[in-house]
């Protein structure tokens, strides 16, 4: 089995097997030429489409970027990313349709042991180890998440949910609810009611 299909399988790998290096290398380097250009570069869209497991036709990263497989990330149509997106894609990351990220989002589908001895350490030949394992992130259709949230592996979030400034999302996120907080939790069904499509600009008081 390699390290990739280990890290699907839900099992420890080791990142720094040669086979994931080569992976991730692949995805550094084509970020690393995306925020050296210009943001109004048309290459731009074609290093995204180089590394990336899947893209719909329409969609925008500000800049920088910084993902660290993209071959494990799919994402749907009409997508926004703002500035500093870090994806940690090392299980698969699927992201719906008409889904905007702010500011410093990040989606972190990796983690380490606990115990320190699984984390870190030498093998029988005296070689040192690291072991991480991998939860995969699901983000429904209409999706938005504010700046500065992080969404951890294993997380699902429903089509239409709205993550707030600077939540941690730990666990399930159901669909249409309003959630902020660290840990992340679903405050409020959104309603009609929140509708600004006639929105005026309140009056200051005297």
């Amino acid at each position: 089995m390699t390290e990739e299909e280990k890290i699907f399988a839900g099992m420890l790998f080791d990142p720094r097997k040669k086979e994931l290096k080569d992976i991730k290398h692949k995805a550094h380097e084509a970020c690393r030429r995306y925020n050296n250009l210009d943001e109004y570069d048309p290459e731009r869209g074609a290093i995204i489409r180089s590394f990336i497991g899947g893209i719909g036709d329409t969609f925008y990263f500000q800049g920088p970027i910084q993902i660290n497989y993209g071959s494990h990330t799919f994402i749907g149509e009409n997508f926004f990313a703002n500035f500093n997106l870090t994806i940690m894609d090392d299980a698969r990351i699927y992201i719906g349709d008409d889904v905007c990220f702010g500011p410093n989002v990040s989606l972190m589908a990796t983690n380490h042991p606990l115990i320190a001895h699984e984390r870190m350490g030498r093998d029988d030949q005296g070689n040192t180890t690291m072991a991480e394992f991998a939860e995969e992130i699901h983000i429904g259709n209409g999706v938005w998440i504010a700046c500065n949230a992080t969404v951890l592996g294993g997380v699902h979030i429903g089509d239409g949910a709205v993550i707030g400034a600077g939540s941690v999302v730990t666990k399930d996120i159901p669909a249409g609810y309003l959630s902020f907080g660290n840990p992340c939790r679903p405050v409020r069904k959104i309603t009609e009611e929140d509708s600004v499509a006639n929105f005026q600009p309140r009056k200051r008081k005297e």
